[in-house]
């Protein structure tokens, strides 16, 4: 043996690991980097053997090695080397811990772990200490400490009893056992050997089996393939056995060429660390190499390998190994392993995997994030009132920040990380999942009409092409915005976290409430992928759900609840229904949405149906005119979604029920009067109404405050009070009639007006011969066409009543369209449309539905209603001839021009110039018409226009004509008007 020259030198150094209880390994304090590290084995001292492959412990080895380790392990040193031993690569040493003041050569000997070697084995190279070592030993001789021990049996005692796995025989290992035994429970182990950054082997105590684990959730960087031990054998020179206290080392002869080569093909089959192996493989050996850690069992897999949890301790408190990792960048999720552990452990590994490559820490250095279509949302915080609950994931608030009627107020808000059962569609016959009904329920009686707190967090692009154009390949996209709503003040729930600070009010997330109850589960979103700041609180919610199984995670069916839609019935079914609704006067319901300010869709529960319901003798204005949107808005606010009680009293001849409806025992109907949103229609009398004193004041009070509606009021000129049906100014027009339809109405077109002419210039220079090509124009309910007319196969501008479901896949695929210039309706096919040339949509259509002033004609389905109507046809349309029309009232109750027969309706008094008589006069002369039932208040125009044409009923009744054929009939001129309410008391 060699010794080292010169004198020697003190280092400091960690201990990282005890070998044996005469060895450690030391490394350099380094705070970043992979330290250098040295091998020391304790000079002039050896220590019992532990067991190897096939062998026992020698005596006291075991107490020996843990005496040093515990002594050691992890803590600062200083060590010099006193000599080596070049033949075998090794080096001895003194070891002080850092205070310099305790020799761990000393403490060894002086406890009877350690011998002194035999001065004929040093070979003269001692420790510098060999005096003092040797007085220690004799020291603990005398006491019989240590493996000086005499007492009988203590020298067996000493050796451990070691299962087959610790001597190298795992073959019999029972990995499954050992789980289903101790699955979930604390297990206290020593780590033996890392032979990666998440793979160790250890002792398990007390049974010292020996056993490898995989730390669960996580993947280290591989270290590596290493070669078989023949091959080391062949390439290594240095032996890494402990040196034999009664033999010297012989060098090894030198390597011959065929054992060259045999090292080089070694070598060159040798697989290198994956970049970050060698750093995570000493992070976990410098927390956790022969220490003992506390080990929880999670699982097994499919090759017997154990999979576990592994927590370390840091000072007071336990570190979880594989967290570290992941939160340093050395290591990486595991889904599988993961899903091993509880819900908490794991959300919080794949929170740290993505935290650390937001920020590109080691392994994720060169990491390219995922393109995503979400976007942050940050500082858009708002309180607002809950006004609609959309589904069971999203509602409508309206800010408070914003003034009422401001068409930006109402803002819709997407519950962040969650998904509900979707509501279906019924327009295309889609049902609603199972539970989706029970969310949006429980949503609206959590939310709807308070107050909330709402934190947008991030925005989506989604895709909203439907059938015709997903198919044609357009796309449409539209931003959703998504965040978290807070209700302050929540009811007492078990479900749900609640946060309170200082003098806050208190307040509980609604999505972890739905999430909580199983109404909803939690979106697993990409890494980079927006999401809910309260993520971790959802997630913990669903499992608590799942463990309940509650809702949607129950094994139960789900409920199943059988609504009748009586709003998408025949008119028919809605009257036969009728009874059912007035059984009991008052019942309540649930208005499900707005469908104009005095006309709502209502679920009945009682009856579970679905209805149109509208105010009786109250109207507000129709879609797209004046007001119509604020009266809208002001029922959306006070009763969207609201639990209210209702009174039937008819239905009419739409299927429309009529009746009252209060809302907190409030008349509802008076607030839209009070605001100046509706009018009070008292032509079939205000006594068949209830509150009627109630609306009459409300009214009243707007008109002297000139509110809205009552802008232009003068007291005393306005007589007439209906709703949709106005006076308008008095404008005589020659026009020419383009289609007659039942029930006297008509389509004219003015002759003064030059817009027709223009129209059909622009038509003539446009060339219209090529057909649409199949998935290229696909056009959809609503949109202006131009189509070929099937009478003359002249082309004209049409709208599209209704079109075929889906991509459109033949030619011969039928349109009922409406011609906007003329009043004509018909089915044409694909073939027969064009696209609209831009600049002819920019005048609106020219017919104008018009009807007989002041008359009653029967509907084609009523009696003479076809012979009215026939009638009708062959005085209007039997040549080009020109009319006098006079206009005396105007009708606005049929909303939007969305077809033949819809929009507003202008009655006319229709005059023939060359009979000089009306066309009202002449139809109630025939009986093909009868006068509208007086109004108790009425202009001095209508009265006048009425009396005259009086007389020309009067004379068809006494004649028995048409309708008075069998005498005088009942009038119904307003079928939609409530029954007389029953009087008190004796008849």
């Amino acid at each position: 043996m060699a010794s080292t020259a010169g004198k020697p030198v003190w280092f400091n150094g960690r201990v990282k690991a005890v070998p044996s209880g005469d060895s450690l390994v030391i490394v350099e304090n380094l705070k970043e980097g992979i330290p250098q590290e040295k091998t020391i084995t304790l000079s002039s001292l050896i220590a019992p053997k532990l067991a190897r492959r096939g062998s026992i412990d020698e005596p006291f080895a075991w107490g020996s090695r843990e005496f040093l380790r515990k002594l050691c392990i992890g803590k600062d040193i200083s060590f010099r080397v006193d000599y080596t031993v070049p033949s075998i690569g090794r080096e001895f040493g003194s070891v002080v811990l850092n205070n310099g003041e305790m020799n761990i050569s000393f403490l060894l000997v002086a406890a009877g772990w350690a011998k002194v070697r035999d001065q004929g084995q040093q070979k003269g190279e001692v420790s510098p200490f060999l005096a003092e070592l040797l007085r220690l030993e004799e020291q603990a001789k005398q006491q019989g400490l240590g493996h000086w021990n005499r007492e009988p049996g203590a020298s067996e005692a000493s050796i451990r009893n070691l299962p087959p796995s610790a001597i190298g025989d795992s073959g019999n290992f029972d990995a499954m056992g050992l789980l289903a035994s101790n699955k979930g429970s604390p297990m206290e182990v020593i780590v033996e050997q890392v032979r990666d950054g998440s793979t160790i082997r250890v002792y398990l105590l007390p049974s010292f089996q020996f056993v490898q684990v995989f730390v669960a959730g996580i993947q280290s960087p591989s270290m590596g393939r290493r070669r078989a031990a023949s091959e080391v054998v062949i390439e290594t020179e240095i032996s890494s056995d402990e040196p034999k206290g009664n033999s010297s080392i012989e060098p090894r002869a030198p390597l011959t060429t065929a054992r060259r080569l045999a090292a080089s093909s070694a070598a060159a089959n040798e697989v290198a660390p994956d970049p970050f192996g060698r750093e995570a493989k000493h992070f976990t050996e410098i927390r956790v190499l022969n220490r003992e850690v506390r080990m929880v069992l999670e699982g097994v897999d499919k090759f017997g390998n154990l999979i576990g949890s592994v927590y370390y301790s840091d000072g007071e408190s336990a570190k979880d190994l594989a967290l570290e990792l992941v939160e340093t960048g050395l290591a990486k999720y595991v889904e599988w392993s993961a899903s091993l552990r509880e819900d908490d452990a794991k959300r919080r590994l794949k929170n740290a995997e993505l935290q650390a490559k937001k920020n590109r820490l080691r392994m994720w250095t060169n990491y390219v994030p995922p393109a995503t279509n979400s976007k942050a949302i940050h500082d858009q915080n708002f309180t607002g009132k809950v006004i609609e609950v959309a589904s069971g994931d999203c509602i409508v608030v309206a800010d408070d920040s914003l003034p009422f009627g401001d068409p930006s107020a109402e803002r819709r808000v997407n519950l962040s990380s969650i998904r509900c059962p979707k509501m279906g569609n019924p327009r295309r016959d889609e049902k609603p999942a199972p539970y989706a009904r029970e969310a949006k329920e429980f949503l609206r009686n959590c939310l709807i009409g308070r107050q909330v707190q709402v934190s947008m967090e991030y925005s989506r692009k989604v895709s909203v092409a439907d059938g015709p154009a997903a198919a044609a390949g357009a796309t449409d996209l539209r931003v959703m915005d998504f965040g978290s709503v807070f209700l302050f003040n929540p009811a007492k729930d078990g479900d749900v976290t609640r946060s309170a600070a200082g003098n806050q009010q208190a307040r509980a997330n609604i999505a972890e409430l739905l999430v909580a109850r199983g109404f909803a589960n939690v979106i697993r979103h990409r890494d980079f992928e927006e999401r809910s700041n309260y993520y971790d609180a959802l997630l913990a919610a669903e499992s608590r759900a799942i463990a309940g199984k509650k809702g949607m995670h129950s094994a139960k069916d789900p409920p199943v609840v059988h609504i009748t839609d009586l709003l998408t019935a025949s008119a028919k079914k809605a009257k036969d229904f009728l009874p059912f609704l007035q059984r009991n006067r008052r019942m309540t319901a649930v208005v499900e949405y707005v469908l104009s300010g005095h006309r709502f869709k209502l679920y009945i529960p009682k009856e579970t149906c679905s209805i149109a319901f509208s105010f009786s003798g109250v109207r507000c204005p129709g879609r797209d005119e004046q007001y119509s949107d604020e009266a809208i808005a002001l029922m959306r606010q006070k009763i969207m979604q609201r639990d209210v009680e209702i009174e039937v009293e008819t239905v009419d001849r739409t299927g429309t029920f009529l009746g009252t409806l209060w809302e907190a025992r409030t008349n509802v109907a008076v607030a839209l009067l009070e605001a100046g949103l509706a009018k009070l229609q008292t032509s079939f009398g205000t006594d068949r109404i209830p509150d009627s004193h109630l609306l009459v004041q409300a009214e009243q009070s707007a008109k002297m405050k000139k509110l809205k509606i009552w802008e232009n009021y003068v007291e005393g000129e306005e007589v007439f009070n209906g709703s949709s049906v106005e006076r308008c100014q008095k404008e005589e027009l020659k026009v020419v009639v383009t289609e007659v339809l039942g029930g006297g109405q008509f389509y004219v077109q003015s002759v003064a007006d030059q817009k027709m002419a223009s129209i059909q210039k622009q038509l003539a220079s446009i060339n219209l011969q090529e057909a649409p090509v199949l998935g290229a124009f696909n056009p959809k309910k609503g949109d202006i066409v131009l189509a070929q007319f099937s009478a003359d196969n002249s082309w004209n501008r049409a709208m599209i009543v209704n079109a075929p479901r889906g991509v459109v896949e033949s030619s011969d695929d039928k349109f009922e369209v409406f011609y906007i210039d003329y009043g004509n309706q018909e089915a044409v096919t694909f073939n027969q449309l064009r696209p609209i040339d831009p600049s002819l949509l920019s005048a609106p259509g020219v017919a104008q539905l018009c009807s007989l002033a002041y008359v009653k004609v029967p509907t084609v389905e009523e009696d003479y209603g076809q012979e009215a109507a026939f009638w009708l046809s062959e005085h209007l349309l039997s040549g080009p001839k020109e009319f006098r029309a006079i206009s005396e009232e105007r009708d606005t109750s049929g909303g939007k021009v969305k077809g033949q027969g819809t929009g507003t309706i202008f009655k006319v008094t229709l005059i023939d110039p060359e009979a000089d008589v009306s066309i009202n006069a002449t139809m109630l002369q025939d009986g093909l018409a009868r006068l509208e039932k007086r109004r108790r208040w009425e202009s001095k125009d209508r009265q006048l226009g009425m009396d005259e044409l009086e007389k020309f009923q009067t004379g068809a009744r006494d004649k028995r004509l048409g309708m008075w054929e069998y005498g005088d009939i009942e009038s119904d001129d307003e079928e939609s008007a409530p029954p007389l309410r029953k009087a008190a008391g004796k008849h």
